[in-house]
């Protein structure tokens, strides 16, 4: 924890600052008379802007307000959403069945929200294939077009083609 984001009492080193906080007349005073202020509050006197002109000073108490600050990002980082994707792979021959078994997975990822990385793998000398891959991928794309919707389009990397599919937002 970085106890030096903020200046705190007598580590604030200016000569007058804006005070505000609760229980006190909002105004510049001497940087000496609020400490005064602060101490009679048994709070501290915390710099929050140091910017402003003059800077800007509340009398809070110091641990309760890290804490809050702290909760806040919690609260905010728990409310950020987190990227799933699942993949699936196909070999450039893929039949039918292993396709739609492949197929009916790629639906239910999507559904659940996540993203679908597809890819054709090729091995060896099934490069030449490399447009039946295309095709494959195509046609998947066409199949899950209700489902979620293609963010990049068939790319040959090294021996994978790769597809990516984002789900619809609902």
């Amino acid at each position: 924890m970085k106890e030096d984001q903020h200046k705190i009492n007598e580590k604030i080193r200016v000569d007058k600052v804006r005070l505000v906080g609760e229980n006190v007349e909002v105004g510049i005073y001497p940087t000496r008379k609020a400490l005064e202020i602060a101490k009679e509050q048994e709070l501290d006197l915390v710099e929050i802007s140091p910017k402003a002109d003059p800077p800007v000073a509340k009398i809070i108490d110091y641990k309760k307000f890290l804490y809050e600050q702290k909760k806040r990002e919690k609260v905010m980082k728990s409310k950020a959403t987190k990227v799933i994707i699942k993949e699936i792979r196909f070999g450039p021959n893929t039949d039918d069945h292993d396709y739609e078994f492949k197929k009916n997975h790629g639906i239910k990822f999507l559904q659940d929200g996540a993203k679908l990385k597809a890819y054709v793998f090729f091995k060896g000398r099934s490069i030449v294939f490399k447009d039946q891959g295309e095709i494959l991928l195509l046609r998947l794309a066409q199949d899950l077009e209700e489902y979620g919707k293609v963010e990049q389009m068939p790319k040959l990397e090294g021996k994978r083609m790769i597809m990516f599919i984002a789900p619809k937002k609902k």
